[in-house]
């Protein structure tokens, strides 16, 4: 909040202070909804990002500027549209997920390969569209493809802090199963917790909690890997108790850590998002090569 500050406080703070905000709000989201999508899989490799979100998002932006134009993006109520792609990404994601974990219980081959293809057909989508705009367009329209903490809107972060509020209430309150939910379906079920009500209840606050990151800032695909992998390792404890808040932490001291050596290192010379895909997509492919050695 106050590293190399320079000017009027009554800017330098509020400006920052939004930036902050914005950079825990995602951070925490992003850490909770992992740990417990997760959870739910009973799989540590897996996050709800590579189910096709970040696809999805720039399919609705680039849908956006193919139908309206390229003012839609500045010209159209940012609330509206923040309204619009969090609630696109919690039908896409609720009929998604009720249909892998719900029926019969699916291969986790199945789930990536649902995930996988989804994910292509969103992008081959929005590719075809791309290719018919104005180049000038097109370039306007790729600078919302990746993530961004220094454009928040306040007004969104106030929506967003609400959502994710309601959500950690119901989060909190379903603290108990999560431990058990670890152990897999049939050994849950054996000790008492009714499966399918809970499943479906975590699987739409992780569904919202990816959403409003998501429209938010933009998508970070392997960022929730990340944090999870390094809360796992750093915790040397599977409850949940522990896990969450440590993920959470880790989450922050992350995104923040790396916008603050991202400004005043390197000067704004890449983007924090392209850092952290980078990073995550290495820990992704350790911990593919990892369960294949074993």
């Amino acid at each position: 909040m106050t590293l190399g500050a320079r000017g009027s406080w009554s800017f330098v703070l509020p400006f920052r202070g939004r930036k902050l905000l914005s950079l825990i709000v995602v951070a925490y989201a992003v850490a909770m909804s992992t740990i417990l999508f997760q959870t739910v899989t009973n799989n540590r490799i897996l996050t709800p990002s590579i189910m096709g979100f970040d696809a999805l998002y720039i399919l609705i932006k680039t849908g956006l500027v193919f139908f309206l134009g390229i003012g839609a993006l500045t010209t159209l109520d940012t609330q509206a549209q923040f309204v619009v792609e969090v609630l696109v990404m919690v039908a896409f994601s609720g009929l998604l997920f009720r249909w892998l974990f719900l029926g019969q219980e699916r291969s986790l081959h199945l789930l990536v390969l649902v995930g996988i293809v989804f994910g292509i057909l969103f992008r081959s989508v929005s590719q075809l569209m791309q290719r018919m705009l104005d180049p000038n367009a097109f370039n306007v329209l790729q600078d919302s493809f990746f993530a961004s903490f220094s454009t928040t809107d306040s007004s969104l972060l106030v929506i967003s802090l609400v959502i994710i509020g309601a959500v950690s209430v119901v989060m909190v309150r379903l603290m108990h199963t999560y431990d058990v939910l670890s152990l897999g379906r049939a050994q849950a079920i054996n000790l008492g917790v009714n499966y399918q009500r809970t499943v479906v209840t975590i699987l739409v606050l992780v569904s919202v909690l990816v959403a409003v990151s998501t429209a938010l800032v933009g998508p970070i695909t392997f960022f929730g890997l990340l944090v999870a992998s390094l809360a796992h390792g750093l915790v040397g404890s599977s409850r949940h108790k522990y896990i969450l808040p440590a993920a959470a932490l880790l989450a922050i001291i992350c995104l923040v850590g790396g916008q603050t050596v991202l400004e005043r290192v390197f000067e704004f010379d890449t983007a924090l998002s392209i850092i952290i895909e980078f990073l995550g997509g290495i820990v992704f492919i350790f911990l593919i090569l990892r369960r294949a050695a074993r």
